[in-house]
């Protein structure tokens, strides 16, 4: 039987995640968008995958590349989520911020808790998405509380005492 796709959003939509900025470059042309489909895969190789919307303008870009960095929001950058997640305004997403360049020439965005710049070693076609499997060839950490979203909010977890 198969399930309803508003039932699976629904569902899914109650599962807490962290929250990224996927970027990636080609040339001078850089693109990057909200994930929160990202996970590891493996500590020996260092491996991660990201799920990319096969109708995002940063797919064609992480495919042609063959290169992305992982950028891992902190609790204050909700606003800048929703800036890389709206269509509005996407060849703005960039603009103001004191992007650096990752070992891959991946963009690595500032105020993070951190970042994972990565090189494509699989690409996984997977429905509306592909499934791009990255070996991490750079880590860079901080140690900024990270930005949670649940249920379409925002949240942070609270201080370890």
């Amino acid at each position: 039987m198969a399930i309803s796709s508003d039932d699976f959003k629904t569902l899914l939509g109650g599962w807490a995640t962290g929250v990224t900025i996927v970027t990636s470059r080609v040339g001078e042309k850089i693109h990057g968008m909200t994930v929160s489909a990202f996970t590891e895969v493996s500590l020996s190789p260092p491996l991660v995958l990201v799920c990319a919307d096969k109708s995002s303008n940063t797919h064609p870009v992480i495919a042609e590349s063959g290169v992305f960095a992982v950028n891992i929001l902190a609790a204050d950058q909700a606003d800048l989520s929703n800036r890389f997640a709206s269509k509005k305004d996407e060849d703005k997403r960039f603009d103001g911020l004191d992007v650096e360049t990752a070992k891959t020439g991946a963009p690595l965005l500032p105020g993070t808790v951190g970042a994972l710049d990565c090189r494509v070693v699989a690409a996984h076609d997977a429905g509306d998405h592909v499934i791009y499997l990255g070996e991490v060839e750079e880590v860079r950490v901080t140690e900024r509380v990270p930005l949670l979203y649940c249920r379409g909010s925002y949240g942070v977890m609270a201080a370890k005492d």
